[in-house]
């Protein structure tokens, strides 16, 4: 009888890890060929606007756990990062990057994640910008990707500036799993609710215009979060970037594309199938516009190539 509970449990252990392993093996997600604009629309970013990205830190892991087909035998920096977007109508900060507070925030993780990756930890951003002399007043709000923890952990350290998300965004964090509880502490956050309205763009049903001048548009990438959001930007220089928060780790995910393996997704991923159609949309968008810059949030090889504040590019 024991013989035969042990032979039992080996072959359930056999049968789980050959799963495990076989979500991380290459995989492309499948495609549906969709219809998009020959071009983006027109539009106006004044002299004077920048762009410029502020890394604070990263976390280290094994390749193979931020996309399938990534290698057991290198590290993947997930860089920490917020990018600031120059405007003379008010400049904006996209995410928080890793805050003051970084390290008590991470052990607000689950327990799984903490022990697949390790963190080193940099200056945060608003210091970053003030030690370059940056006045704070002139940031007029920080618009999150999404509210995980690693995006929002920089957010005290910007007192009194408004945080715009999305009504499933802002639903997710009151009502959330662990995934927004850190988002949900922050009770003297000035949250803010933004709408997009029903407008197309580059083949998403809706969008908002943020300055209404084409320069920053906003769209929904929903599926890593309830309300994630990808953030265009349009330079004077004609340089085009496009953030799209979670929806890969690496651009390798949307290079092949190629979501995360199980584990990850199980952890992290609200709705997986509309991440992989997200991927897909986000995919095509990069074959048919090769100048586009995607920018995961994570992927610290894209945040090298983007100029380091207090650099920037206009």
């Amino acid at each position: 009888m024991m013989r035969n509970i042990l032979t039992l449990v080996v072959l359930l252990l056999a049968v789980v890890s050959g799963f495990l392993v076989w979500t991380m093996l290459p995989f492309r997600v499948t495609v549906t060929e969709m219809s998009l604009p020959a071009q983006f629309p027109p539009q106006q970013p004044p002299a004077g606007m920048s762009l410029s990205i502020l890394p604070t830190g990263k976390m280290i892991a094994d390749e193979m756990s931020a996309y399938r087909g990534g290698s057991p035998l290198r590290k993947y920096d997930s860089g920490m990062a917020a990018v600031l977007i120059r405007h003379p109508r008010g400049d904006l900060l996209i995410d928080s990057g890793f805050g003051s507070k970084a390290p008590e925030h991470v052990l607000t993780t689950p327990l799984l994640m903490q022990l697949m990756a390790s963190a080193e930890y940099g200056v945060p951003a608003a210091q970053q910008l003030q030690t370059a002399g940056y006045d704070l007043d002139d940031l007029k709000g920080i618009v999150l990707t999404h509210a995980h923890w690693d995006h929002v952990s920089g957010l005290p350290d910007f007192a009194g500036t408004p945080v715009w998300v999305n009504e499933p965004e802002r639903q997710f964090i009151i009502h959330g799993d662990e995934h927004s509880a850190l988002a949900r502490s922050m009770t003297g956050t000035d949250w803010q609710v933004f709408e997009y309205t029903e407008t197309p763009y580059m083949g998403f049903p809706n969008s908002l215009d943020w300055h209404g001048d084409g320069s920053v548009v906003l769209v929904p990438l929903n599926g890593h979060t309830p309300g994630s959001t990808g953030v265009f930007i349009h330079l004077p220089s004609g340089k085009r970037y496009f953030l799209i928060g979670d929806l890969a780790w690496m651009i390798e995910g949307i290079e092949r594309p190629a979501e995360r393996p199980f584990l990850a997704r199980r952890m992290v991923d609200g709705d997986p199938l509309l991440v992989r159609q997200m991927l897909g949309h986000v995919h095509q968008l990069a074959r048919q516009f090769p100048d586009l810059v995607v920018v995961p949030a994570h992927d610290a090889r894209v945040h090298a190539r983007m100029p380091a504040f207090p650099d920037s590019e206009s």
